[in-house]
C-alpha cells in the first residue's frame, strides 16, 4: 500500500500550521533543531551502513579459507585413505 504524496496545497497548510503553533519567534530555533536531528539521523545511517559492509567483507574473507582448509582436510583424508 502506497502512501499519498504530499501536495504544494498540503505543504502549505502544514506550513501555516507550523507558524500558528510555534511562531515567528521561535521558528528558527525549530529549524535548527530539526536540521540537527536529521544530520545525526544520517550519520548514524551511514555509520550503520559503513558497518554492516565492513561485516559483509569479513565474512567474505572468511569464507575462502574455511573452504580451503576444507579441501585440505579432505585430501589429506584421502590420501590417508590411499595409504591405509
Amino acid at each position: 500500500m502506497a502512501f499519498p504524496t504530499i501536495g504544494a496545497t498540503e505543504g502549505i497548510i502544514v506550513l501555516v500550521v507550523i507558524l500558528i503553533v510555534f511562531g515567528v519567534g521561535k521558528l528558527p530555533q525549530v529549524g535548527g533543531a530539526l536540521g540537527k536531528g536529521i544530520r545525526e539521523f544520517r550519520k548514524g545511517k551511514t555509520g550503520l551502513l559503513e558497518l554492516t559492509t565492513e561485516e559483509d567483507e569479513d565474512e567474505e574473507e572468511e569464507t575462502p579459507k574455511n573452504k580451503k582448509k576444507t579441501t585440505k582436510k579432505l585430501t589429506e583424508g584421502k590420501t590417508k585413505t590411499k595409504q591405509s
